[in-house]
């Protein structure tokens, strides 16, 4: 057992969310009443995240996608209503980190996807350095076998536009929406870019270029972090830990 401020210290101290400029709060974003001994961790902080956490009888929830983000709404109605309501009638504190999840070298969700693709990172790129470049551990005959084989490791389908039948031997990649990343990855001379989501120009850059560009889900790509986080510092403080997993088609 433990207690938020030292849990909440303990994943800063791993993070270290100061060094980033960031579209909303990192850290603690809901302050509960419990003592800490079974931390939920999940992909973004909807209802249905929280009220399985409650089902679990979990005393926090740790989260990539908080509940605040720079120019929303800031009035507490409807669904934030509804989400505040439940975290705090129950006593869960709730956790969210945004970038820092996504550039931490082991634990977060550009290292975890990196590895479970099998890529083997030798550097990194783009703004705050949150790309990761490197190569397979084997050179893929083309791009859409190196799609295909994405796809089968996340389960979903994944859009892959231009790129040649040539071998791809290295490649960049960046969870979630970093479909601008882009242009910053080709200028790494990789032949493939991995992330989330893409957009209409990204279509004409790939095929322009001849640099692949795989998107393969923003939830799909991003769900590996936060059960890594987790883990990891429930392992250090002492708690439990569960991963739960709400399925999101985007």
């Amino acid at each position: 057992m433990t207690d938020a401020k030292t849990l909440g210290q303990a994943l800063d101290a791993l993070l270290q969310p100061d060094k980033f400029r960031d579209y909303g709060p990192n850290g603690l974003q809901v302050e509960g009443d419990r003592e800490v001994k079974l931390l939920v961790s999940g992909v973004t902080a909807s209802r249905a995240l929280i009220e399985a956490a409650i089902a679990a009888n979990a005393d926090a929830i740790l989260v990539h996608h908080g509940l605040f983000w720079r120019g929303q709404d800031g009035r507490v109605t409807g669904w934030m209503r509804d989400r505040l309501r439940l975290l705090l009638a129950h006593g869960i504190h709730l956790f969210a980190y945004h970038l820092p999840l996504d550039a931490h070298p082991e634990l977060g969700n550009n290292a975890q996807l990196g590895r479970l693709l099998g890529f083997q990172t030798s550097g990194r790129f783009g703004e705050q350095d949150l790309g990761f470049v490197g190569a397979p551990s084997a050179p893929w005959s083309c791009a859409q076998h190196l799609a295909d084989h994405v796809a089968g490791v996340l389960g979903r389908q994944v859009t892959c536009v231009g790129g040649s039948d040539q071998a791809v031997r290295r490649v960049a990649w960046c969870t979630g929406g970093a479909q601008g990343y882009f242009e910053a990855a080709i200028a790494q001379g990789v032949d493939a870019f991995v992330t989330g989501e893409i957009s209409e120009p990204q279509a004409h850059l790939a095929r322009e270029t001849g640099v692949a560009f795989l998107a393969c889900g923003h939830h799909a790509s991003e769900r590996y972090g936060a059960p890594a986080l987790g883990g990891h510092v429930a392992q250090m403080l002492g708690i439990e830990h569960q991963f739960i997993e709400i399925d999101n088609p985007a």
